[in-house]
């Protein structure tokens, strides 16, 4: 299996991220484990387990940042805590460097931790991560702006995970240090493998074609673009749409389903933690987002071999080329994404070429490309 492949490797790296669904916290849980594999000590620092961590696979290693109750705060300082926590962690288990993902608080926590440590004689590089709304939607807030600035130029390396991401880095921020680009992947074979327990029966009885969505339901994600084009899909196909994941617009977008007609076609699954389970009953996959540095859920579909019909905003035409791997249109044009769905599900040979295109397109976004990009770089920093 190339994603079990192992190797000796004495590095210790401390992981923090989000310990959430989001694609931040996945692609950091599935970096850390695939450092794990090949023999790297790894040391996640978050404020819970991630959804995704094993923490019985070898090398990999779980610190909890623990918030205690203070009359005296309104909000608990979570930065102060987990500065705290990053330099117990990278002192007492004699960290190499640190791997940070998210720009706050996690970049900023980490240039103060290293501060302290510095202070005591220890010195830890650190390398940040953007992902995208640390960016493009947290970091245009103007409160922000000077301590998210900073922390990224402090830092020893950065990295954005597309082109796009980096360019709105450089137009929204002072930022004078150098970004490389270095993209999310996928674990290929986790979804490309013949499923044990694909249930597309349960939601397609009768055959019908699956229109499927994953994401964590916030505004920016349009996911009442996806119920409209399952409701004008669905006048010409019969089709069903599974929605994945969870957040603020879910109550509102239940209503907007009733409204559409399309209630008992829609089904809302909630948060899963092997979306592999899911996507292998998928026919399409539907991204309609407003903005998306990258867009991990539509790689993961790919590599499950589902053409994307997606906007064409950020980073996603990085991912999904147009008439290709599937089809993009601007954002908002439910017209053009519906048109696409139906060509796709009604031609059979152009089905069948997409669906191949999008799986080998995933391969080459597959862990075991991306991985060495960050080993050059842990291994140029503290050597």
């Amino acid at each position: 299996m190339v994603c079990e492949e192992m190797a000796r490797n004495n590095l210790k790296i401390g992981i923090v991220c989000y310990p959430t669904f989001g694609g931040s916290g996945v692609i950091a849980t599935e970096l850390g484990a695939g450092l794990a594999r090949k023999g790297y000590e790894v040391h996640f620092i978050t404020s819970s387990q991630p959804v995704k961590l094993n923490v019985f696979e070898k090398n990999i290693y779980f610190h909890e940042v623990v918030l205690n109750p203070y009359p005296l705060f309104q909000h608990q300082p979570f930065e102060v805590a987990l500065t705290s926590k990053i330099v117990e962690v990278a002192k007492y288990e004699k960290l190499d460097l640190l791997h940070v993902h998210y720009a706050i608080p996690h970049a900023s926590a980490a240039y103060l931790a290293k501060q302290i440590l510095l202070a005591q004689g220890v010195s830890i590089p650190y390398v940040t991560t953007l992902h995208g709304t640390d960016i493009t939607l947290v970091g245009k807030e103007p409160e922000f702006e000077p301590t998210i600035s900073f922390a990224i130029n402090q830092s020893d390396v950065v990295t954005a995970v597309s082109d796009s991401l980096r360019k709105d880095t450089y137009s929204h921020f002072n930022v004078t240090k150098d970004i490389l680009v270095v993209p999310n992947f996928v674990c290929v074979e986790k979804f490309s493998g013949e499923p044990k327990d694909c249930n597309k029966a349960t939601f397609a009885p009768n055959g019908e074609q699956i229109l499927m969505h994953i994401s964590n339901f916030r505004k920016v994600k349009r996911i009442q673009d996806i119920i409209k084009i399952h409701s004008r899909v669905s006048k010409t196909i019969d089709t069903r749409l599974i929605l994945i994941g969870d957040g603020p617009e879910r109550s509102s977008m239940e209503r907007l389903a009733r409204e559409e007609g399309v209630e008992d076609t829609t089904y809302f699954l909630g948060k899963i933690k092997e979306t592999e389970r899911a996507l292998c009953a998928a026919d399409v996959y539907l991204m309609t987002s407003e903005t998306e540095s990258f867009g991990v859920s539509a790689l993961e579909a790919m590599a499950a071999k589902v053409p994307v019909v997606s906007s064409n905003t950020g980073g996603i035409p990085e991912v999904n080329t147009n008439g290709i791997t599937g089809f993009l249109s601007n954002v908002g044009n439910i017209q053009e994404m519906s048109d696409n769905v139906i060509k796709l599900l009604s031609d059979k040979v152009l089905y069948d070429k997409v669906s191949e295109a999008a799986y080998q397109n995933a391969c080459k976004f597959n862990i075991n490309n991306v991985l060495p990009l960050y080993e050059k770089l842990y291994e140029e920093l503290v050597l």
